[in-house]
């Protein structure tokens, strides 16, 4: 072969085998995962099950949308003998917040609401709210509710708990008469019934004046309800959960399937859990009850496989599986600082449904652009979008003494290289 002619493959080969360092710049340093230190979470998960901290738990992490780590560990109901299964159901409680969210973004894109209108012109109970004020009697708001202020936190709407208006929530079946003030699974009402009933009640701050963690998502419940003409479940059900084939989410499960539903259990004095009582602040209403109320901010059911793959789906900006269920521009308003300076942790924000990580160190290994949430129950999710990763821990486990929140995160982020 000519010389001329052996440059030329040469050059044709190097054309298309990519260098080595080309192929390390395709997967920058941090994003790549290293199977053996992912292992350190097998360890760590079963050490608070022998400790006797955690009954057991369903962890699940994605990558590029695959199952990089997927385990179930201990009991689904140690005192029935049920080992945990990855299939297992649970309750996700605030978790339901990012669904409800998405609910109303994908009415919005469809013309039936505005972001900005007054929550009042679809519940015309929140027309003139009133805010709590020490030593006196409620005053007036000085302006109207909207549909963004219920979506960020910042309508000045808390649970019910707080010391000045807590009695009043009580006689009406809310705040401290409603388990730790979000659970209404045993309500025998309607969902909009309790909310139009909670927009009699005082608020604690002035809309658009503080963030206020509190029952404005359930709120936004009743808003899809209005706006879409369907019961909350409905639409959850045929237009989130059918259409991404989350095969396990929903707002109570059927009688015939309770065992697969993990028991709750509660954090003690000395961090050992120990089997929660029935009712609203144990096990619930979540196979027997009313299953007529339908909490947008803290009811749905789920497993670590459904809610995954609806991460997996803004992660992908609103997409999986050839199903779109938003826009891009909206998933990126969802997972933004849209809360202003008004979020009360430094380096972080609130965008629609989820906490932001805007500041690397601000929420412990998390990448800039991180999101997630938890749940009542110690249920927990983050989204890395830097790292390419979905990570979702379930457990029963309120109240949750453990640091188990903080602990898995860093297990995911510590195998990446």
């Amino acid at each position: 072969m000519r010389l001329p002619a052996l440059k030329s493959l040469l050059l044709l080969a190097a054309l298309l085998v990519p260098a080595a360092d080309a192929r390390e710049a395709a997967t920058p340093a941090g994003t790549r995962i290293a199977a053996q230190r992912l292992a350190r979470i097998d360890a760590a998960l079963q050490r608070y099950i022998d400790d006797g901290r955690i009954a057991g738990a369903v962890a699940l992490v994605l990558q590029d949308g695959k199952p990089v780590y997927q385990r179930a560990f201990g009991w689904s109901d140690k005192e029935a003998g049920r080992r945990m299964r990855e299939d297992t159901v649970f309750r996700i409680a605030s978790q339901t917040k990012a669904l409800t969210s998405a609910a109303i973004l994908m009415l919005a894109e469809e013309g039936k609401l505005s972001l900005d209108e007054p929550v009042g012109r679809t519940i015309p109970a929140f027309a003139k709210t009133t805010v709590a004020v020490a030593g006196g009697e409620p005053v007036a708001a000085k302006r109207r509710i909207t549909v963004r202020d219920l979506l960020t936190h910042t309508a000045g709407i808390s649970y019910g708990t707080d010391a000045a208006i807590k009695e009043a929530y009580r006689a009406q079946g809310l705040g401290p008469a409603a388990g730790y003030g979000w659970y209404t699974a045993d309500k025998d009402e309607a969902t909009c019934a309790t909310m139009e009933r909670l927009a009699t009640l005082p608020f604690v701050a002035q809309p658009g004046e503080r963030w206020v963690y509190g029952y404005n998502t359930d709120i936004l419940g009743c808003v899809v309800e209005r706006a879409s003409g369907m019961a909350l479940d409905e639409f959850v059900r045929t237009r989130i959960a059918e259409p991404l084939d989350l095969r396990d989410t929903r707002f109570f499960l059927p009688p015939a399937q309770r065992e697969r539903l993990a028991a709750v259990y509660a954090s003690g004095d000395d961090g050992r859990a120990a089997r929660a009582p029935d009712g609203a602040r144990g096990q619930g209403h979540y196979v027997d009850g009313p299953r007529r109320n339908f909490a947008g901010g803290a009811g749905l059911l789920s497993t670590a496989r459904d809610y995954a793959r609806f991460l997996e789906a803004l992660h992908r900006g609103g997409e999986l599986d050839g199903v779109r269920i938003l826009s891009p521009r909206s998933v990126r308003l969802m997972r933004s600082n849209q809360s202003g300076a008004l979020y009360p942790d430094e380096g972080k924000g609130f965008g629609y449904g989820f906490e932001v990580t805007e500041r690397y160190g601000a929420n412990g290994l998390d990448g800039e652009g991180a999101y997630g949430w938890a749940g009542a129950y110690g249920t927990l999710y983050r989204v890395d979008p830097q790292a390419r990763l979905v990570m979702v821990l379930m457990i029963q486990l309120m109240p949750n003494r453990t640091d188990i929140q903080s602990v898995f995160p860093t297990l995911v982020y510590q195998a990446l290289e």
